[in-house]
């Protein structure tokens, strides 16, 4: 495989991949980097976890100028979680290109801030389909100047059904950009705004790249919150996603194993932004280490540690089975994708999930005395990225004034106006207490955990 090293570059691209610690291209980067920065249009089909989103982000790193006024670049995902992480990305690895701006614009979040931000200039636009025809409607984003297009997950956008508002976006776009398309699955929608978006593409896809790494299973039972309970106690996981189709099982599965002692996060339809969020954040810093899902709330999850992924209710499509499991076996890792069903019919199950073999819960090995909790809680602090706060400043505070070894304090993510920090349970109590007293560069913030 190829190494970054040899990429047609500039040294200080070369320098900062080096320092962040990349070395050798991942399959999907291999087959993708060299057509970009050749300025060819591209689909490419490849799972979430493949290195896809640093497969489209260093030519565009590349090739744009700061500081030219208008967007260059239109990015374009189906959630503003997958915004974010594209845009810590795209800020990652272009350290060495003073002044380049990125902005991200979805809902959730008011217009006039965007606005406002949009009047002081981007370079590249990262935002939702939805969110980006608002301020077209409203004429507060100028596309004219756009080179390169990236539609992201552009399956999921499509599930979501944002195939008009796509159209819309990219008829606003009067040049003739350069277009890439990266999607997990390849189904006759994609195909059908492929043939209208994208100009003699390189059609790219990467066979099931995680797929290798993932053991498919699974069980029979009628009794699925027990099944569940079994499946937890026999594998004993450190990080576990559980999907199911509605909400109210997802309700119902979480309090089940609440009560059983597990510490459980939550989303799904009904979640405000906030809510959700916190439970994202909670789950991915390890304070509850299982995540109970449906698939809508959780599109944009990516995190790398996840080692079994639960089918609670079996999914009703090959696709959305497909991007279930592929949140397991990240970075070359092994995992372990488990479906449970009512009833095991094997045509239905070829259809579905035709690597998975069936097994009986007979065969478990249960520890009744397991239960999986969470080795950090979540302390929120009500100051972020517009009072200038900083991951230093925290973990400075942290370490020196509340006398905490740099072991007990896990995850720090600083949003616009909140902080959140892991902190380890056996600590985290004493601190919160004294964070209430203590100046964060010479400021007191109010603080509370997010941990009931």
């Amino acid at each position: 495989m190829q190494q970054f090293s040899d990429l047609s570059i500039s040294n200080e691209s070369k320098q900062t991949l080096s320092s962040l610690g990349f070395e050798t291209l991942t399959q999907i980067q291999n087959l993708c980097i060299n057509h970009i920065l050749n300025g060819k249009d591209i689909i490419a089909q490849a799972q979430t976890g493949s290195g896809k989103t640093l497969a489209f982000a260093l030519p565009l790193v590349e090739r744009v100028i700061p500081q030219q006024l208008q967007p260059q670049a239109l990015i374009l995902a189906p959630t503003r979680e997958l915004c974010e992480q594209i845009a810590g990305v795209i800020k990652s690895i272009s350290t060495h290109k003073a002044n380049l701006k990125i902005i991200t614009l979805y809902g959730g979040v008011p217009l006039r801030s965007q606005v406002t931000s949009l009047l002081f200039g981007a370079d590249i636009v990262i935002g939702t389909a939805g969110r980006l025809n608002d301020h077209l409607f409203r004429k507060t984003l100028n596309l004219d100047g756009i080179k390169t297009l990236i539609l992201d997950e552009a399956d999921r956008m499509l599930d979501m059904g944002f195939y008009d508002d796509i159209i819309k976006i990219t008829k606003s776009i009067k040049s003739s950009p350069q277009t890439l398309l990266f999607s997990a699955t390849y189904p006759e929608n994609i195909q059908k705004l492929a043939s209208c978006i994208l100009k003699n593409p390189i059609n790219i896809r990467v066979e099931q790249e995680n797929r290798v790494n993932i053991k498919e299973i699974v069980y029979e039972s009628r009794d699925k919150f027990t099944a569940t309970l079994s499946i937890l106690r026999s594998y004993k996981p450190s990080c576990v996603v559980i999907f199911c189709n509605t909400k109210i099982q997802t309700d119902d599965l979480s309090a089940f194993l609440y009560d059983e002692g597990f510490d459980v996060a939550t989303i799904h339809g009904d979640f405000e932004q906030r809510e959700r969020n916190e439970a994202l954040i909670e789950f991915s810093n390890g304070s509850k280490p299982i995540l109970v899902a449906t698939d809508v709330a959780s599109r944009g999850l990516d995190i790398d540690n996840i080692e079994l992924i639960i089918n609670f209710d079996t999914p009703f499509k090959a696709e959305t089975y497909t991007h279930r499991i592929g949140r397991t076996a990240r970075a070359g890792k092994d995992g372990i994708a488990i479906s449970l069903v009512s009833t095991a019919k094997k045509e239905f199950l070829d259809e579905i999930m035709p690597n998975a073999r069936l097994e009986s819960l007979n065969t478990l090995l249960v520890d009744k005395n397991f239960v999986l909790q969470g080795l950090f809680s979540t302390l929120h602090i009500a100051g972020g990225k517009k009072d200038k706060l900083r991951k230093g400043d925290i973990l400075g505070v942290l370490c020196k004034d509340l006398e905490l070894d740099s072991s007990d304090v896990g995850g720090i993510d600083i949003f616009e106006k909140s902080s959140y920090v892991a902190i380890s349970r056996a600590v985290v109590k004493k601190s919160a207490s004294k964070l209430r007293d203590t100046t964060i560069k010479k400021r007191k913030f109010r603080s509370w955990l997010l941990d009931k």
